[in-house]
């Protein structure tokens, strides 16, 4: 079950690849829709001849994107209109999944050693820098090779 995971990880990582570069999209102001339209040079009513929709329902569409509230249908039905290719995806913030799983990974192993040790320390057991260092990193091992569902809390 291990290797299967790590195997849909790297492949996950490997998709996102191309993507991994980028590193933030703004959206324009007025939407994309709106801003390519009227860079083509492109009424509202000759965009809703190719949709198939009215004048208005384009005034629709491009006000829905520009709040947030545009169905991904939607989105991709105007880039078949425009001859254009839609692209939905997410990135990891952390250049690739396998990172972010290893910084996730350490905080929880951090968390519960040092809680750990803290109870340690009450009752005059404490353990050295060096040594919580060490167990921080065995433990991240551990979280991550087990993919502990708590890896997400």
């Amino acid at each position: 079950m291990r290797n299967k995971r790590k195997l849909l990880i790297d492949q996950l990582d490997q998709k996102l690849k191309p993507y991994q570069k980028i590193e933030m999209v703004l959206v324009p102001n007025k939407g994309w829709i709106h801003t390519i339209r009227t860079a083509f040079n492109m009424t509202m009513a000759q965009l809703g001849t190719k949709l198939q929709i009215t004048r208005q329902g384009v005034k629709s569409i491009e006000e829905s994107e520009s709040k947030g509230s545009i169905s991904i249908n939607s989105l991709k039905e105007v880039g078949d209109a425009l001859d254009l290719k839609f692209v939905y995806g997410f990135v990891s913030k952390h250049g690739t999944i396998d990172n972010l799983i290893n910084i996730k990974a350490e905080k929880l192993a951090q968390k519960i050693v040092l809680r750990t040790n803290q109870n340690m320390k009450l009752e005059d057991q404490g353990i050295g820098d060096e040594k919580i260092i060490e167990n921080i990193k065995e433990l991240a091992i551990e979280i991550k090779r087990e993919m502990k569902k708590s890896l997400w809390d």
